[in-house]
Parts: C-alpha cells; structure tokens; sequence
C-alpha cells in the first residue's frame, strides 16, 4: 500500500533544543509539543516522584506569569493543553490556533527557563498535596487503581529503575526539601535535553525562527543521564502477587518482559499479544469468554519502553463463580499452543490492519502527529520513524512472531498479579 509521507524538518539551535517541524495547512492550528528526557526512570532511591511532581509545578507560574495564567491565556485563545509525565520522558502540549502560536512559545520558554522563580516553599507544600490527592483518587480508591503498580514491581527487579512507578512515593515527596526539588529542575529542563516539535500551519523557517527567538537565549545544563541498561532477559521462572480487594471480580494480570521498543523484536511480541489478546477476535475472547464462559472480558497490551525492557500483558476479568486459576492456566495453555503454532495467515493480516487503522488514525490529528514525532526524536533520535512504522511492523513475518513468543511470552517466563474479591468475611475482617 502506498502511504503519503508526512513532511518533516529538523534542526537544532546552538544551545542543544532540537525542534522538529511538520507542515500541514488543513486546518488554521499549530500543535505545540515538548518533551523533556526526564521521566520516573531518571529518579534516585529516596527521591521518586519527583519527575510527576514537575508537572503540576509547571503551571504554577514562573518568572513573567503568575500561577494559572499559563492555562487561563492559552485557553481565552481557544486552545487546549495539558501534560504528561511517564517512566522515560514529561510531555508539555498544546493545540493552538496559528495566531496563537507566538503565545504558547513565549510561555512555554519562560517555565522551561526560568520556572524556578516562582518554585517556593508555598508553592511546593501546595502541588505536593495535590499530588498525594491524585495518588488517592486514581490509585488508593479506584477498584484495580495500584495493579499496575504491583505490575512494574513484580515484573521489574528492585534495582531497576521501572520498579517504581511514575507517581512515587509519599514518603520520598514528603522528605523532598526545596533545594531537592530546584537541584532536580537543574539537572533535567534544560533545552539540550528536549525536543519541540511544531505540527500544523506553519512552514520550517517560520518554526524554526520562531524556536530560535523564543528559546535561543536558554541556556544549556549538563545534563544528568546514565548509559541506558542492557536489555533484560525474560524471568527464570513464573513470579506471583495476589491481592484481596474489595473489587467487582477477580482479575489476573499475566505479564512478561520483552525487548527495548522500536526494534523487529517487540513488533513481532507486540502482534503476539494481540493475537492472544488483544483483538476482539482472540484467541483468548474465543476461548475464555464465547467457549468456556470462565471470563467476561480479555485484554492484551504491550508498553514500549528504552531502558533496556518492554513490557507486555494479557488480562483477565474472570466470569462470577469462575475459578481464578483455572482461567490462568487456559491462558498458558494457549500461550503454548500459540508457541508451536504461531499465528495464522488471517490472525496476522487482522492484527496489521488494526495496527495500520490506528497509526494512521493518531497521525491524521495535529496534536497525537506531534507527540508521535516528539517521541522518536527524544527517545529514538529518528523523527522520521512517524513515516516508517507501519513498513517496520509490516516486516514482521509469522515465523518471527512465533520465535519471538517462544523467546519472550513463555508461560514459565511470566509474572502474576492477581486481584481477588474479598468474601464476605474478609470484608467484615
């Protein structure tokens, strides 16, 4: 199938900001999109949490604006914005209509040069309980909210860093002085360690003039980063953690490691997954849900990860009066046969045209377009894999699906978290 290629051109000021512009007049509107290379992973024993701690202090004001003026000027230009953090990277965007566009990059330099200004104790003590509220809401009070918690614990060994997950710890975010916190803004937001990526109605000069005369008088940081880890081999052995909750049902997390993202490797782990999972035809809807009936819904996803480890798993919400087990070990069983077999003809061509529905899909908007070509720049150093990724997954054959599932998705291989629904005498307990 011939694709359009999406245009792309790059370019790097003197002080290390790499900025990456696509052009594309569709639509009046510019996607501003930063990442910075500081995510939960470039976090020390004692101090996690730090990186998801940046976000929300990053729309607190900073040297020319006061704390919510960031929001409230780009939104009374009808934009929308918002921020991210995760294990590898922080992502700060906005959609913006053109005229806007000088806006977004003035405020968008003045907290990413000059935040600290305004990062005070009373400023800190705020976002920190803001923070630790989040924590309650989406994690501590939300039926299955830590498994993915238990997930990066299980799965990843305690001295890596995607053992803890980005939202850290309260005890680390409470110990956290102001010097901490100013010492953790200086070692990573600085524009050698972050790519701007400009999508939508504009041309290359214009961006990159635009990036140069709002961001070229930033000055660069010696960057604080660590060779990335070898890549992680699966587990020995099959690792467990169960947790009784008061939850709707049981759910079994069957999770493996896999390899780095971006590689022939995790492509090939990535159709396995879905094969088994992750279709609404898979294997294991057919078997757990349609046949045996021991399930009321399957999934399968996989997270691309850099260092050193990807991370894949297949889900079960195992059906009332279910056995818990018994849905588990259907799951290995078809993760064997699946091992022997590897997938058929129609499987593989179901899985590519899903993948190729959705890739197209979140480049054909302005803003996903933008974060997609942020994400390959930081973390790949390759913008144009926007343009490649569906060739690179087409590449994939069946062969390399099953000898990469033999290798990576081996039932001895995985780690189990299990939430299991209390009785009622361990609810009264």
């Amino acid at each position: 199938m011939t694709r359009n290629a999406y245009p792309l051109a790059r370019t790097m000021l003197d002080n290390g900001l790499q900025v990456v512009v696509s052009e594309d007049h569709a639509v009046p509107n510019v996607a501003v999109n930063l990442w910075v290379g500081v995510g939960s992973r470039h976090e020390s024993p004692g101090g996690t949490g730090l990186a998801h701690l940046f976000e929300h202090l990053m729309f607190q004001g900073s040297r020319s604006v006061a704390s919510g003026e960031h929001f409230s000027l780009l939104m009374d230009q009808g934009a929308r914005l918002n921020a991210t953090t995760w294990f590898d990277r922080t992502n700060y965007f906005e959609t913006v209509p053109t005229g806007a566009l000088e806006l977004a990059l003035w405020l968008e330099a003045d907290r990413h040069g000059h935040l600290l200004d305004a990062v005070n104790q009373e400023n800190l003590d705020n976002q920190r309980d803001v923070v630790k509220e989040e924590k309650r809401q989406r994690y501590d009070n939300q039926p299955y909210g830590t498994a993915l918690i238990d997930v990066y614990a299980t799965v990843f060994p305690p001295e890596h860093p995607y053992h803890h997950p980005t939202i850290g710890s309260m005890e680390d975010l409470d110990a956290a002085t102001l010097e901490d916190v100013h010492a953790f803004f200086r070692a990573h937001y600085g524009p050698n360690n972050t790519v701007l990526t400009l999508a939508g109605d504009l041309t290359p000069e214009h961006g990159f003039a635009m990036a140069e005369r709002y961001f070229g008088d930033l000055p660069p940081i010696d960057v604080h980063q660590r060779p990335l880890l070898p890549q992680l081999p699966p587990l020995d052995e099959a690792v467990r953690l169960d947790r009784v909750r008061d939850v709707p049902n049981d759910r079994v997390y069957v999770t493996f490691r896999l390899p780095v993202d971006a590689t022939p490797q995790y492509h090939a782990c990535a159709i396995a997954i879905d094969v088994l999972g992750g279709l609404a035809s898979s294997r294991l809807m057919r078997r757990l849900v349609r046949v045996d009936e021991t399930a009321t819904s399957v999934g399968g996803w996989t997270m691309g990860l850099v260092d050193g480890v990807g991370l894949g798993a297949l889900t079960i919400d195992v059906a009332p009066g279910a056995d818990a087990e018994a849905a588990e070990a259907a799951l290995c069983e078809e993760a064997a046969r699946f091992i022997e077999e590897g997938p058929d003809e129609a499987e593989m061509e179901s899985v590519l045209a899903d993948t190729e529905r959705a890739w197209l899909s979140s480049l054909a908007g302005l803003d996903e377009r933008a974060d997609h070509i942020s994400q390959y720049t930081l973390l790949h150093d390759d913008p144009d894999y926007v343009n490649r990724f569906i060739d690179e997954v087409r590449a994939v054959t069946a062969d390399d699906v099953r000898a990469a599932a033999a290798q990576w998705l081996h039932p001895d291989s995985r780690a189990v978290v299990r939430f299991l629904a209390e009785t009622d005498a361990e609810a009264a307990a």
